[in-house]
């Protein structure tokens, strides 16, 4: 069977594929401590999987209306006018099975063949692999390690243009953990008022921000109009599988993002949505023991990383991971994370899964115990001083 050429532009999650490797091992009878995906270790809320429970017993077993129930939607604008400190009405609201439909079905809106699409790297995966099969051009900006994760702003300036259809940021990072600041936004926003060039800003780890306040883009004069927020329920509220997340936006938009919507997934299973109608307007204390949980094992995990041989680690200001240099041991990034799974028995992902830039340095999640994040350490700091010997 002969594949569409645009298949051969799509790439992948390579967390995913380290997950696979390590069930591999753990199938073997070997015991591994998974830092490679992105899944907070917390049970979902009960008071949510309460509410998704009434709900079925309700009947929510039917279709929705493509761009989710008014309820969930209503919420969600809510939600995001008083956190933005803007005016958002439902009918700007998408709800998608996941977030990652709002970067698919933006980039497939707004991105025709040759259109060039400014993007950061090292940065989560799938952005370069639609902008690709869209037929789309990436010019990365390079988040740089020695700015703590940020972007130099002559080198972002020097990027955008008259071709440029979509800028797409990420704060807080994933992989790096970085966050913009309002001086970085404010670059953004300059340019993308100046060209009147869209904005896809992935917030979805805005609740997980430790030492400092969260500001987004649509804070900006011309910005509200221009962006499209990405968000979702997976990381704050602990419901990766529970597939629910949303895209805000103009209303125009939002109507082309619904036909998407409609032609692919029909709806959002109408449970998770009365799940999500929950989350956000029920007690929110989970959130923030979450978040102060993350903050311990943060601090835990750079001073470990920093105590491990050829290993520099830079502290996270949000998300849950850590970006440590690896560049001292002397190994390539692949190298290095191939090794640490196979004699240390930690999963964790190669730098360069996350683009060009990524090389040098290794992504470990602490979505896990302290426990295991601990022996984890352990784990790592011994198999380095094996080939520093």
């Amino acid at each position: 069977m002969k594949l569409a050429q645009r298949m051969h532009n799509l790439g992948t999650e390579t967390a995913f594929e380290v997950l696979v490797k390590a069930r591999a091992l753990e199938a073997q009878g070997r015991d591994i401590i998974h830092l490679e995906v992105g899944e907070p270790d917390f049970a979902t809320p009960e008071n949510i999987v309460d509410a998704a429970v009434t709900s079925v017993k309700k009947g929510a077993t039917k279709y929705t209306p493509s761009a989710g129930i008014p309820e969930l939607r209503s919420a969600i604008a809510g939600r995001v006018s008083e956190s933005r400190g803007i005016h958002v009405k439902p009918e700007q609201v998408v709800v998608t099975p996941g977030a990652k439909p709002i970067m698919f079905f933006v980039i497939l809106a707004l991105i025709d063949a040759g259109d060039e699409v400014v993007t950061p790297n090292p940065a989560f995966p799938i952005y370069e692999s639609m902008i690709r099969f869209t037929g789309g051009v990436p010019r990365f900006y390079r988040l740089r390690e020695d700015n703590n994760f940020r972007f130099d702003p002559q080198e972002f300036r020097s990027l955008v243009n008259e071709k440029t259809k979509l800028i797409i940021l990420n704060s807080p990072q994933n992989p790096t953990g970085g966050v913009l600041e309002e001086s970085d936004l404010a670059v953004i926003a300059e340019l993308a008022t100046k060209y009147d060039i869209p904005v896809l800003a992935d917030e979805i780890y805005w609740q997980i921000i430790y030492d400092r306040k969260f500001h987004s883009i649509t804070r900006f004069p011309g910005m509200p109009e221009r962006t499209i927020i990405l968000d979702g329920f997976s990381k704050s509220y602990s419901m990766t599988g529970w597939r629910l997340g949303f895209g805000v936006m103009n209303e125009t938009l939002a109507t082309h993002i619904t036909r998407l919507m409609t032609n692919s997934n029909s709806c959002t299973s109408a449970l998770t949505q009365w799940a999500g109608v929950e989350a956000l307007t029920g007690p929110q204390e989970s959130v923030q023991e979450m978040r102060r949980a993350f903050q311990e094992r943060r601090d835990v995990m750079v001073a470990g990383m920093n105590a491990i041989p050829g290993f520099r680690c830079t502290k996270p200001e949000g998300a849950f991971y850590v970006f440590p240099n690896i560049t001292g041991t002397g190994w390539d990034s692949r190298k290095m994370a191939d090794y640490i799974l196979n004699e240390a028995g930690v999963a964790c992902i190669s730098g360069t899964a996350f683009g060009e830039y990524g090389e040098g340095f290794i992504r470990f999640s602490y979505a896990n115990s302290l426990e295991n994040l601990q022996d984890a350490l352990h784990r790592v700091r011994a198999a380095v001083e094996k080939i520093q010997d």
